[in-house]
């Protein structure tokens, strides 16, 4: 609790060859530990879609979904319940170090105040999870009601992390319920898009991706999505 802490506020940086060392150790034991979830342990839902409940942070596939905030640097609130948190936490601090220079390119180039759009992805490497990317992005928040608006921007984070995956040959990818947790989207109707989007994606692009899971925490969420597909 105390390393995790820790990890969560430091800010991006360098860190010494031996201590990055020891902490790629102890991380890859905890994945062991933790219990690593390949691709052929999960049951196929529709064609090439699955729903798998449990922690992202488990899964072997080519990416895994961060819904990430427009800092896109991970979680600073220390054992916080957010996946942006458990993904920066099991990635370990080389995570956030290359979103920070992501992020440092994008502000020479768009000005210093810049932040990162909803529904725009950025892909990393995955580091001491088993995923070998993430793809953060930032979903839209619902402050008051849910308007057409919120629900398009929704659709495009779907749609454009899938486009992400065809431009970087990713075949197999776990979408987390973006927008659902801090972002007060409604999980039913967040469902229904991200079922809409991906399927109507998936005839457009035949057989470009191996498998494309939808990863719940929620047993609501999970009946959402058992419904739907």
């Amino acid at each position: 609790r105390i390393l995790r802490s820790l990890m969560n506020i430091r800010m991006p940086g360098r860190m010494s060859d031996a201590i990055i060392k020891i902490q790629d150790e102890y991380l890859q034991e905890c994945a062991n530990e933790k219990g690593i979830v390949e691709l052929s342990d999960i049951a196929i839902a529709k064609d090439n879609i699955s729903i798998w409940q449990g922690d992202i942070t488990r899964l072997k596939l080519d990416a895994i979904v961060n819904a990430a905030n427009s800092q896109m640097l991970g979680c600073f609130i220390p054992m916080h319940t957010c996946i942006d948190n458990q993904i920066h936490t099991f990635a370990g601090v080389q995570l956030r170090e290359e979103c920070y220079n992501q992020m440092k390119k994008l502000r020479e180039k768009y000005g210093s105040d810049y932040v990162q759009a909803t529904a725009i992805p950025m892909i990393t490497d995955g580091y001491n999870l088993p995923a070998k990317k993430v793809i953060h992005i930032v979903g839209p928040i619902v402050a008051n009601k849910l308007t057409p608006e919120l629900e398009k921007n929704l659709e495009d984070c779907y749609k454009n992390t899938l486009n992400i995956c065809l431009e970087n040959g990713i075949k197999s990818l776990a979408f987390c319920c973006i927008s659902t947790g801090e972002f007060h989207f409604p999980n039913k109707k967040a469902a229904e898009i991200a079922v809409k989007t991906v399927l109507e994606w998936s005839l457009k692009y035949p057989n470009s991706m191996e498998r494309i899971i939808f990863n719940v925490f929620k047993d609501e969420d999970r009946r959402y999505y058992e419904e739907l597909l």
